[in-house]
């Protein structure tokens, strides 16, 4: 039954001519690479030095939580990307001739 429903949704979509952005939305690509600077930091946190680390920060764990920021936002980011995604309309309407 929920193969014949996914099939009326994709024809509607055949019809209407819709589609959406997928992974060329640029909240993708900007949550992906907020996550990869916020992966990078937290592996320096961990591999890092501590007590250089907490001694130029006034004892605050910058690398931690900076990375723990980034991938919170690379999370809300691709989340508003899945939530709410761009819709595309497919013209069909032929590009114009070069002159």
């Amino acid at each position: 039954m929920s193969h014949s429903d996914s099939n009326e949704t994709r024809s509607d979509d055949a019809e209407t001519g819709t589609r959406t952005a997928g992974a060329f939305d640029i909240r993708v690509i900007i949550g992906a690479l907020l996550g990869i600077y916020g992966v990078v930091l937290l592996l320096t946190d961990l591999v890092g030095n501590p007590e250089a680390r907490v001694d130029r920060a006034n004892d605050i764990d910058l690398n931690l939580w900076t990375g723990l920021a980034l991938l919170v936002a690379s999370a809300i980011f691709v989340l508003w990307a899945r939530l709410r995604p761009i819709v595309l309309k497919e013209s069909a309407e032929e590009p114009p001739e070069a002159v």
